[in-house]
């Protein structure tokens, strides 16, 4: 067959073929993070009154526990913030401790998966990002190509930046172990769900205590909503 007359009919294939037939793309779906890792992530609190922070957070879910190292801009001690899945965390550092139970555990590495709404790609810091919602209460920005998270924004304006992202990173058991005050006589704050804690929102304090530590109350919200 002369090629004139082959090339129309390859053309004709191609837009009869499912393969180039304009089939929409599936929806992405987040990828679950590794069982263990280690981010550095700056936390900007500007927009909502607050400050800086850079955070050195440790992931890891075979241990049932989460650790964030919060250091304030131009401050020499640092916070610790030590959750366990049983819903206990501690708050320290090298003066004091407060305890606070959460009805929310740890979140598994599948967290955003369920209920998470596609909104579409991104360019977010010079990333092509994925982007989800959960419950208009966390947006979470995954870069296209490497499927690392890249950016969490959450709804009271506070955002987090992640600068650096090491799967399997993790901390020797030393570091877990909070101190011995935090088992002396004090308040036990219990914090019965995500209407009590949005509403403990109000300042710098609160910010520092719920929105820093974002493992717990990202899936907070849907109690709420489900309790509506």
């Amino acid at each position: 067959m002369p090629l004139l007359l082959l090339l129309p009919l390859l053309a004709a294939a191609a837009v009869a073929s499912p393969l180039a037939g304009g089939a929409a793309a599936p929806t992405p779906i987040p990828t679950p993070w590794p069982d263990q890792f280690h981010a550095v992530v700056l936390t900007n609190l500007t927009e909502s009154g607050g400050r800086l922070q850079l955070i050195d957070l440790y992931y890891d879910w075979p241990g049932g526990r989460n650790l964030n190292l919060i250091r304030g801009q131009l401050s020499g001690d640092p916070t610790y913030d030590v959750e366990w899945t049983n819903g206990t965390s501690f708050f320290f550092d090298s003066a004091s401790c407060r305890t606070k139970l959460f009805p929310v555990g740890l979140l598994p590495p599948d967290w955003l998966v369920d209920g998470a709404v596609y909104l579409g790609r991104h360019a977010v810091g010079g990333f092509d990002c994925h982007v989800w919602t959960k419950v208009d209460f966390v947006w979470y920005y995954e870069d296209v190509v490497t499927h690392r998270p890249v950016r969490w924004n959450f709804f009271n304006g506070m955002q987090q930046h992640v600068m650096s992202f090491e799967v399997g990173g993790v901390l020797k058991d030393s570091k877990w172990q909070a101190p011995a005050r935090c088992f002396s006589d004090q308040e036990t704050v219990g914090i019965a769900g995500a209407a009590t804690a949005t509403g403990r929102l109000q300042g710098e304090d609160a910010k520092f205590d719920v929105m820093s530590s974002f493992l717990r109350f990202v899936g907070a919200p849907a109690q709420a909503v489900a309790a509506e």
